[in-house]
């Protein structure tokens, strides 16, 4: 214990001189930069031990489960309610669960359900593109909103989008010109939210240009819902990701619960963002905080407690209506059980919505991220995907550590979405191929290739951004759980941006298999990585690429 302690008391010191620098972010950063380095030193020694093979003993636990079993979750299922003690839980049946395979499937169906909604449409995405496609869809919002107007009995139709601010104000032409006329046309019914990261501020905003601006902080939330239905992906509203550009996307349909978290989801990371107005200027929301201007403690706690509410009170409702509906709670009368939908069916699939808001220190994705690593038990496999291999410290040790069998999907450097961009960008695909060819080494030099196993994707013409994991229980041939949405599972994920994504559990088989073949259509374009990848003439790493990568690899 001594040793653990001690190990610890160095991040502790860290992070405890860290916030006593809160108006000197240049200093911050280099000091932040050196305990990331000291850190990293330490986890590298720490990994190389025998000593890592207790990783599991020395994880946090998971959280106990405090509410009483539920007889309708099976054994293999029940494992994951702890989740429930973090965030909502939402039981749905699987028929309302379907998995999309294609960006083209992706756009059809966003097109598709924007005209038939009549009350809500809300979009939140890093940006929206400028090209024909991306105006296909502003077509049909404005279609939708007229139509809306025009009906004998006119609907309450309102339009959310939420993007980031600097992603989305990129050139002249850009996502807030997009937008504009909806705004100008509709100013009752549109809604246009800018998030701006708090740590893009002062002399460090008017210094670091267009587009290394948002190496800062992002938002990077991907919900795309339309009244009572859901999409969750990890693709922004852009042409390539409506049409050669591989993702990963699931439609939750007529789910009202989950649409209603995710609208007010938004509607908080809304309040705390800039409002686009119709002359394409942005004011903060009345008695908001300004996230730039004004206090930085001060505004992330605002806003903080703007989403943890939205998370709070919907987990609360969730409890109250779980044990309405299925215990039978003897406080609340039988009108306000029926009220509550006591006859729905016994749901076969829950769904736990994952945020992830580091700068606002929401961590939950994060923490549940971590617990389902380290609780996977001997024989089971976890089928992990990222098209920007770049995984944290602690997922990195956790993998190594642990005991799952792990086939991680990457992207090779040719279906990098940086792959042939102009200046310092086009470095990033070898970037990635150095940080591949250093945790592959780890993985050889632990004896873990058999356990450990490398994948990168690759289709020609086509890109890779698809992300999450999909969990197959010891001895079981489908998966039970799958993680997705927008998280990267690297140092971005975790730290800078805001993420969200679901877990869906199930113990239904035709929702399993349909999880397993998204998971084998992505599998079956890829190759296993070996040292013989690595001698490729396209995986030679510049010198300068790997002295500048161990500083910049945080901000990508």
């Amino acid at each position: 214990m001594a040793v653990a302690a001690a190990a610890a008391a160095g991040p502790v010191f860290w992070r405890r001189l860290l916030g006593l620098l809160p108006g000197r972010p240049g200093l911050a950063a280099l000091l932040g930069r050196l305990s990331d380095r000291l850190g990293r030193n330490r986890d590298r020694q720490r990994r190389r031990s025998p000593w890592l093979l207790l990783a599991p003993l020395l994880s946090p636990a998971v959280p106990q489960v405090t509410s009483p079993p539920c007889c309708l979750c099976p054994e293999g299922v029940h494992r994951f309610q702890w989740i429930r003690n973090l965030v909502p839980e939402f039981g749905v049946s699987s028929s309302h669960v379907r998995v999309l395979s294609s960006p083209a499937e992706f756009f059809e169906l966003m097109k598709g359900q924007i005209r038939v909604a009549k009350r809500r449409v809300v979009m939140a995405s890093l940006y929206l593109g400028t090209g024909p496609l991306e105006q296909e869809l502003v077509d049909c919002l404005e279609g939708t909103l007229e139509k809306s107007l025009q009906a004998k009995f006119p609907s309450n139709l309102k339009v959310s989008i939420l993007l980031d601010f600097t992603r989305g104000s990129r050139g002249r032409k850009n996502s807030r010109t997009m937008l504009l006329p909806l705004l100008q046309r509709f100013p009752e019914q549109v809604r246009v939210s800018l998030f701006h990261t708090p740590h893009l501020r002062g002399l460090l905003r008017l210094l670091i240009p267009e587009r290394f601006n948002e190496t800062i902080g992002l938002q990077h939330i991907k919900v795309y819902l339309f009244d009572n239905s859901v999409i969750l992906s990890g693709a922004n509203l852009s042409d390539s990701y409506f049409t050669n550009r591989q993702d990963r996307y699931v439609f939750l349909q007529d789910c009202v619960e989950i649409a209603d978290f995710f609208t007010e989801l938004v509607d908080a990371v809304g309040d705390v963002s800039l409002q686009l107005q119709g002359d394409d200027t942005v004011q903060v929301v009345d008695g908001m905080v300004h996230p730039y201007k004004g206090d930085r403690a001060e505004y992330c706690k605002a806003a903080n407690k703007r989403v943890m509410d939205v998370i709070n009170s919907a987990r609360t409702r969730q409890q109250m209506l779980h044990a309405q509906t299925f215990h039978g709670n003897s406080l609340l009368t039988q009108e306000d059980a029926a009220a509550a939908g006591d006859c729905r069916p016994a749901p076969d699939t829950w769904i736990y919505p994952l945020i992830q808001m580091k700068p606002f220190e929401i961590q939950i994705d994060e923490m549940v991220t971590e617990t389902l690593l380290t609780e996977a038990e001997r024989g089971a496999k976890i089928y992990l995907t990222t098209g920007y291999f770049n995984l944290t410290q602690a997922y990195m040790d956790l993998v190594l550590g642990t005991r799952a069998e792990y086939q991680i999907l990457l992207a090779s450097p040719e279906v990098n979405g940086f792959f042939g961009a102009k200046g310092v960008a086009g470095a990033i695909p070898a970037a990635y191929v150095h940080i591949e060819r250093q945790f592959y080494s780890e993985v050889c030099s632990l004896g873990q290739q058999e356990r450990v196993q490398l994948q990168e994707y690759w289709r020609r013409g086509w890109t890779f951004h698809a992300k999450g994991l999909w969990l197959y229980l010891a001895g079981s041939s489908l998966p039970c759980l799958t993680l997705i949405g927008s998280p990267n599972f690297g140092y971005r994920s975790v730290h800078r941006d805001l993420e969200a994504q679901i877990a869906i559990v199930t113990e239904n088989q035709a929702l399993q298999q349909q999880l397993h073949q998204e998971q084998e259509q992505l599998y079956l374009r890829s190759g296993v990585v070996s040292s013989a990848t690595f001698e490729q003439p396209s995986r030679q790493v510049k010198l300068w690429v790997k002295m500048v990568t161990p500083l910049i690899k945080n901000f990508f």
